[in-house]
């Protein structure tokens, strides 16, 4: 018989009729799993660095008798709680010296002052009560973006073949920087991007314009959480190469040269000359 034949029926009085109801409900959104939901999921934090970082276990646990933190792949412990007391480690190679706070109500993490090598995965597992309940979390943070620079590429000038162009090339770069992406813009319209996942590596990319080219174009440095923008300014950097520039450094280095050995021959013939008419 279904729920709602069973209410239906005429023998049941109002009252009771409502607190079958409810359990109905309860019995109906109840799951097996305890606080913290899907005990195999993980929550993605994502932080700047500098920032503090808060890691909640969840609701509050002030029944249990026992909150452990654990980092790395290692699990090493970091943060405990048991028995109201509170001990706090400085984690693999000390990285968390003095940086950790635990809350005893509720064993909230917070990390201060947060690092790039602060990133990877967090658990906490909140024993007694009911059973162990566990939640896990994988914590990235971020580098502070630089603002990208953009420079004319110096070998279009070593060139005497490209003096005399109409077309500008030019390089976005950026360095110290790691999971970022590089991109130019005309515009809002995306012309070219190029990403980087290393720790602390460099990221360059060029574009070529027309000297006279009257777009608005922009060199973009972000991450999932912040960016930094450089706008080109075309008149200032893409002026005609100087002449005594616009073929190399090797042309003056050879005048050098001849203009010396033509000096050197010059000062033989005469010692030569001076020579012979002392002969005579």
């Amino acid at each position: 018989m279904t729920t709602d034949r069973l209410l239906g029926a005429g023998n049941i009085s109002k009252p009771l009729r409502k607190m079958l109801r409810l359990f109905a409900l309860l019995c109906c959104s109840w799951s097996p799993v305890g606080v913290f939901g899907d005990v195999d999921a993980v929550k993605s934090v994502s932080a700047m660095e500098g920032d503090s970082v808060l890691l909640k276990p969840g609701a509050a646990e002030l029944l249990r008798n026992k909150i452990l933190w654990t980092f790395g792949d290692q699990g090493a412990l970091i943060a405990l709680i048991d028995a109201g007391q509170i001990s706090l480690f400085d984690g693999p190679d000390g990285i968390f010296t003095d940086r950790l706070k635990l809350d005893n109500q509720t064993g909230s993490l917070t990390i201060n002052n947060s690092r790039t090598t602060d990133s990877g995965p967090y658990e906490v597992n909140v024993k007694g009560g009911a059973g162990d309940q566990v939640r896990k979390f994988n914590l990235t943070v971020y580098s502070r973006l630089p603002v990208p620079a953009i420079t004319r590429d110096s070998s279009q000038c070593s060139s005497s073949s490209s003096s005399s162009s109409s077309n500008c090339s030019l390089v976005c770069s950026a360095v110290n920087v790691n999971h970022v992406a590089l991109s130019w813009y005309k515009g809002n319209s995306l012309l070219s991007s190029i990403s980087v996942s290393d720790l602390r590596s460099s990221v360059s990319l060029h574009l070529e314009v027309e000297n006279q080219d009257k777009n608005t174009y922009s060199c973009v440095l972000k991450n999932p959480i912040s960016n930094q923008t450089k706008h080109l300014d075309i008149s200032q950097l893409c002026q005609p190469c100087p002449e005594n520039y616009c073929c190399g450094f090797t042309e003056p280095v050879i005048r050098l040269v001849i203009t010396a050995l033509v000096g050197v021959a010059a000062v033989s013939f005469v010692v030569y000359d001076i020579r012979s008419r002392d002969a005579k």
